[in-house]
């Protein structure tokens, strides 16, 4: 971990309001659309993190004991599936070329991990929407002149990031700053 360094908080004005730009992924090119959030994921990490915290200590603030297992059980899923990935060639594969249907994997096995532990809003609410609430913003923000620069430096390892080591760990390294 040395060597990470969490980017800049990136201005409302820039995340969300008057200068950002928002368009409809184009959903027939797969590739330019998963660039567009693999590199808006590096950019707005911090905003990214920091609104996805807001939410879960809102439903935390209700359903702290069901928070807190939803969020255990997802994390121990994620781990796991990152430690197959990285010791079985074919999951490290599979996981390369879908990236999409690993991460829905996760979800769903965490989901019905979560379901049989009886947490099945607090999973829904309290870690799934901040994850699609980041996956929707990163899909329809059109990329700047400076995310792209910021999003350059991370790919040449001039900086290392939090959001750069968890793409790194899902396969979507070779994504980030093309």
């Amino acid at each position: 971990m040395a060597g990470v360094q969490p980017p800049p908080l990136r201005s409302l004005d820039d995340f969300l309001l008057g200068s950002a730009r928002f368009a409809a992924p184009d959903v027939r090119d797969l590739d330019r659309w998963n660039n567009r959030i693999v590199n808006n994921l590096l950019y707005y990490q911090s905003n990214y993190l920091l609104s996805a915290l807001g939410l879960l200590l809102l439903v935390g603030y209700f359903r702290p004991l069901q928070l807190l297992v939803g969020a255990t059980v997802v994390t121990l899923l994620f781990l796991g599936f990152v430690w197959v990935a990285e010791n079985r060639a074919p999951v490290r594969r599979f996981r390369r070329n879908h990236p999409t249907v690993s991460v829905l994997a996760i979800l769903s096995a965490s989901y019905l991990l979560v379901s049989v532990l009886g947490g099945v809003a607090v999973f829904l609410f309290g870690i799934a929407f901040p994850v699609l609430m980041v996956l929707v913003h990163a899909s329809v923000r059109l990329r700047s002149l400076k995310n792209k620069l910021e999003n350059k430096l991370e790919s040449i390892g001039l900086k290392r990031t939090p959001m750069g080591l968890l793409l790194e760990a899902l396969g979507q390294e070779q994504e980030a700053g093309s």
